[in-house]
Formats: structure tokens, sequence, C-alpha cells
């Protein structure tokens, strides 16, 4: 017997045994994900079975044995098996028929070599057995995983050409598992065939994008997709040394990454250029307001917790660390709730109407100012209302 996956907490699940059972024997291996981070001794956040089964012998087993499944990419031959201690997806095992560089149509298969033969990556073609943990790998993925060298299957240029998007999967796996020098031949097929991004959908894109860069430091990565021309594509508007700076801030002030603030980094302080962007990479309405708090920015050093007040907490810390300024006031602080309604200023005698908004503003700027002090709202408020009496 070959190389063998280390026993790990997951491989240790009754409900997955279970599972394996019920799929019956010679019928379920571990595969890609789980794999990989295993042999790397990182955590594994999601299990994948790979099946000879077809997905209607699949879903009779499971609801069977009582197990619930939801066909949450049956067409494609992926059932998800949802277990106690976390969801495991079951794909019948399959080979491309077509592929025109966004989608690929594909054909139910019986042999594992010809499914891990469409997959990207030979760390991501790694496939264990449930009973004896033995590995079988048919691409080198085990000695590429041990020397951090992300390789595509086979050609380069002919896996990009099935799928446009393995150009910045090949990125933001490089950032997160390579090692340096990359492989030659991927990035060379990945300069060249970089215009091929072009034909993606501005979603695909922006996910991927973001998902770049909430790994731990993508800068260099980044850098390096500036160099060949790939980064030029998707997002030619970056300034690839103001997310270094970024990404150094935050580690300096301990401070977790965050994708959305690091696209911030990467463009100028424009607003409508920041909506473009936005809308580009279908943000959510969420990001997008705080890709357009971000841009507005001036570069000066304001007070910090005057700044999450006014603006909230994720986009003041966006703000404090695009500056290169301290957040340290921020941690563990809750933002207050302003304590004076204008209902007490009515009662106090101001007419209802404009008078009493702009107490109200003028009381919780002064309040602010102070350091957010409650006792000192009777006073402000004496004062707003004697300066109008």
């Amino acid at each position: 017997m070959g190389e063998r996956l280390p026993p790990a907490g997951w491989t240790r699940r009754d409900d997955i045994a279970a599972l394996v059972a019920v799929l019956g024997e010679g019928n379920a291996r571990y595969v890609g994900g789980a794999v990989r981070d295993t042999l790397l001794e990182i955590a594994v956040k999601d299990v994948d079975i790979a099946t000879p089964l077809l997905p209607d012998e699949v879903i009779r087993r499971l609801s069977a044995a009582g197990i619930r499944n939801v066909p949450t990419g049956i067409e494609h031959g992926t059932i998800t098996a949802v277990l106690p201690f976390g969801p495991v997806e079951i794909t019948t095992l399959r080979h491309d028929v077509s592929t025109d560089g966004r989608r690929a149509t594909v054909a139910f298969a019986s042999d594992w070599q010809d499914d891990a033969a469409r997959r990207d990556f030979t760390m991501n073609a790694l496939y264990a057995d449930p009973a004896t943990l033995e590995i079988f790998d048919w691409f080198g993925g085990v000695a590429d995983l041990k020397a951090r060298r992300l390789r595509f299957i086979g050609d380069a240029r002919q896996r990009i050409r099935e799928d446009h998007l393995r150009i910045l999967r090949y990125f933001r796996f490089q950032a997160r598992f390579g090692s340096q020098p990359a492989d030659k031949e991927a990035e060379e097929a990945c300069a060249e065939l970089a215009a091929t991004l072009k034909g993606l959908s501005r979603e695909r894109i922006g996910m991927e994008m973001l998902n770049l860069l909430g790994l731990p430091d993508p800068a260099p990565t980044v850098a390096r997709m500036a160099e060949l021309g790939v980064l030029a594509v998707v997002l030619p508007e970056a300034d690839v040394p103001a997310l270094a700076a970024l990404v150094a801030q935050e580690a300096r002030q301990s401070i977790a990454p965050d994708p959305v603030r690091r696209l911030a980094a990467l463009l100028p302080a424009d607003a409508a250029l920041s909506e473009q962007v936005a809308s580009r990479f279908r943000l959510s309405g969420a990001q997008k307001k705080r890709l357009a708090t971000a841009a507005a920015r001036d570069g000066a050093v304001q007070d910090a917790r005057a700044l999450a007040y006014r603006l909230g907490m994720d986009s003041a810390l966006d703000r404090l660390l695009l500056a290169g300024a301290d957040a340290k006031p921020l941690e563990g602080w809750t933002i207050p709730v302003f304590p004076l309604k204008g209902g007490e200023i009515v009662a106090r005698g101001v007419k209802a109407g404009p008078e009493v908004a702009r107490i109200l503003r003028g009381v919780e700027a002064q309040w602010v100012a102070a350091g957010f002090a409650d006792d000192r709202i009777e006073a402000l408020l004496d004062a707003a209302i004697a300066s109008v009496s």
C-alpha cells in the first residue's frame, strides 16, 4: 500500500462512516479539499465524496437509510447528505463531453481516473479510501503538495481553455498553497490566455477576486498577476502597492483580513469608480456601501471612535487602516447610542420642528467630541436651549 491519509477528526466521524456504509463497499472515496488540507495539516471545512453510483441511486440509498438529502447540484451529479455533524457532498464520477471556457457538458463515468483527469490542479485530484485511508494519486499531487508546487493536470493551456476561471483559481491557490518560484508553464498559460477572462460573468470574477483577497497575504500574488497582465483584464484600476501597505497594517495591528477592505485599497479614492467596480463585480448592497465609504477617504487621520460612531465599525476600520492610523481605540469598544430624543427638547419648551433637529445635531456633535460622556448631556442641552432663548 502506498501513501495514506493521516487520521483526522473528520475521518473519525460516525455519521460519515454510516454514510459510506450506506453507499456500499467500493462506492465511496474522499476527494479534493478534505484530502489536500489533511495532508497539509490544516483545518478541513468541507468533506466531499466521489462515487460511481448514479445520482438517483445515491438518493434511493440515502432515503432508504433515513439520511436527509438535497439535490443541490443534481444536473452535475451532486447530492448533499445532511448529517448530524455537517453536510457532505456526494458527486457521481464524471468526464467532460464538451467545454467552452464558461461551462462544461459532462457525462457520468465509472472510472476513478477519468474523474480525476477532469479536475484542475494535481493537488485537488487526490482521492482516499474511507476504510484504509489509502490515497489514489494519478498525477503526482502528493509530491506537488510536499513541494508546495501548484500545477495544472495535463496541458495548462488546454485546462484554461476548458474553464477560463481557472486562471483566477490558479492565482488564488498559488497564494494559499504555492511557493516561489511558481510553475513556469502555469504562469505562461495564464498570461497568454488572460484575455479569455472577459468572456466570464462578472459575478464569477468578483467572487473569485474576493476569495483571493480574503487570504492571509495576497499582495505578492496580486503583484504577480499585474506583472503577467492578468490583473489589467479584471481590475485595470488596481494600485498594487496600496494593497501591500494595507496588508502590513492589518498584520501590525492584529486585525483580521477583509476582502472588501482590500479591494478598496486597490482602488483610488474615487466614489464613482468604486461604484463602477462594485457593479462590475456584482457586489452586495452592503459591500457596495462599504466600498463607497472607503472611497470617500481623504487620508486625514480622525478620531477612531467618532469615526466608528458616524460610519459604523467596519467602515471606520477601513478608513483607519487605509490611512495607516491606529485602530486600537476600537478594540473591544461598542458603539454607544445617543441618549437624547427630540421629545425631551420639546418638553423643555422648544417648539417642534427644525429647531429641535438643529439642537439635537448640535448636542450630539458636542457629546461625541466629549468622548460620548452621557453625564454631560443635561449640561450640553441646557447650553443649547439657552442659546436660542
